[in-house]
């Protein structure tokens, strides 16, 4: 028995209670069951579908680390920055520190230039220089200078007192004075003398060490006109270790009251 379908089924006979055959009834029209997609397709469907749900995750997870790679290397790069001008400032502030210390004041003492005590930097040089002062006893004929104020320093551990100055090593020593003296009136028989002696601790006799000796400065006709006349003495010289080196002057009432016209000092060679 043949159906009108393209696919061939089983007759299929109804018997009823007579016993008698019925005429044969055609199944209802069902869809083969090799119609459907096979299971292993649909399988293959969700792998790829979960698939594809993977990759997408991954991209994701790809995509945060180069983020994070992003923002590290960018504080890296910050930090380096930050580094380099901190150095870049470190060297500059050295520049500038070792040019103000070569800036330091300079004092002239007589022809050898010495930098300033006050910079500390090391142990300097014996040195000293001291101007003179208004005298307040001009009987004496020592005199006495002031060691501190203006262009005047002791250093190197030479050590002023009482119009001395001492020094602390044995050595050779350039040793100079100057002085001026002025008047609105004089004696022509009178001779001005300039001298710088030295005292040592086991000699109760000083040395005279250098001495100017100037007679006839004054005219007949210069009484009453002021008149001025300096002196200048300067040598190198051997001192001891605790000598004592002072500067005389025969008249010491007629000394200039100008700071700068008198002045006394040594330096160590």
């Amino acid at each position: 028995m043949s159906g009108s379908q393209g696919y061939t089924y089983p007759q299929v006979f109804l018997v009823d209670r007579s016993g008698g055959p019925q005429p044969s009834v055609q199944p209802p029209g069902l869809v083969p069951c090799w119609s459907f997609p096979p299971a292993q397709e649909r399988v293959r469907e969700q792998g790829r579908a979960r698939g594809c749900r993977g990759v997408g995750s991954w991209s994701l997870v790809v995509a945060l680390l180069f983020l994070l790679l992003l923002v590290f290397g960018a504080l890296g790069l910050g930090a380096y920055q930050i580094h380099r001008l901190q150095t870049q400032l470190d060297g500059i502030q050295q520049e500038v520190n070792i040019e103000s210390q070569g800036c330091a004041p300079e004092k002239l003492v007589g022809d050898l230039l010495e930098s300033d005590p006050d910079t500390g930097k090391k142990a300097s040089r014996p040195a000293a220089h001291v101007i003179g002062r208004i005298q307040k006893d001009v009987s004496q004929s020592t005199l006495r200078w002031e060691p501190k104020a203006g262009r005047a320093f002791t250093e190197g551990g030479v050590v002023y007192r009482d119009g001395g100055l001492q020094v602390n090593e044995t050595g050779l020593y350039h040793i100079y004075s100057r002085v001026q003296f002025e008047a609105n009136h004089c004696t022509p028989t009178d001779a001005l003398v300039h001298s710088v002696f030295v005292r040592r601790p086991w000699s109760s006799k000083p040395l005279t060490l250098i001495e100017a000796h100037r007679e006839g400065y004054c005219s007949s006709g210069s009484n009453g006109r002021v008149w001025t006349s300096g002196s200048y003495l300067g040598s190198t010289l051997q001192l001891e270790k605790q000598d004592w080196v002072y500067v005389n002057v025969s008249h010491p009432a007629m000394l200039s009251h100008t700071h700068h016209a008198n002045f006394f000092g040594l330096h160590k060679i």
